[in-house]
């Protein structure tokens, strides 16, 4: 459990605890008793300022490190603004499967289309589907079925 105080005071009775070591040269369970912490504290606190490496242990966020840097997401979201023709592809639409094959072409990233899928969210891309439309739409003629053959047809109905 988290003991009470903000980081900067719990660093303070940290460098406090290894002042009383060093400087007065008291015993641990001095320290403990004076600081109102457990003397294993105290112990631990000692091992890690001998140990530069578990002081760095808090500095790192957690989770697993992204595999794509802000520089190489940035050139993807560059890529993807061109459209998917000028990646060659026959339509001008993006699936994740597109975009995952796009990512292992340019940074030799692998990524999954489920996974794809939380870099575009991360990107603050959504997803969209393409609006079909047929070769033989005719918008005089949809103009003109609605004002003349649909009133008909409603009133029928």
């Amino acid at each position: 459990m988290r003991p009470k105080g903000t980081d900067q005071q719990l660093a303070a009775r940290r460098k406090r605890a290894l002042q009383l070591l060093k400087k007065k040269g008291r015993k641990v369970t001095q320290v403990a008793r004076s600081l109102r912490v457990t003397p294993r504290s105290v112990q631990r606190w000692r091992h890690d300022e001998r140990r530069p490496q578990a002081r760095r242990k808090g500095k790192r966020p957690p989770g697993r490190p992204r595999r794509l840097t802000e520089r190489q997401m940035a050139r993807l979201e560059k890529v993807l603004r061109e459209g998917a023709f000028a990646q060659g592809y026959a339509e001008d639409y993006w699936t994740l499967d597109r975009i995952a094959h796009v990512i292992w072409e340019l940074f030799r990233v692998r990524y999954r289309p489920n996974s794809v899928w939380h870099v575009m969210q991360r990107m603050e891309w959504s997803c969209q589907k393409p609006q079909r439309v047929s070769f033989q739409h005719d918008e005089e003629e949809i103009a003109h079925w609605k004002h003349s053959a649909w009133p008909r047809i409603k009133k029928v109905a």
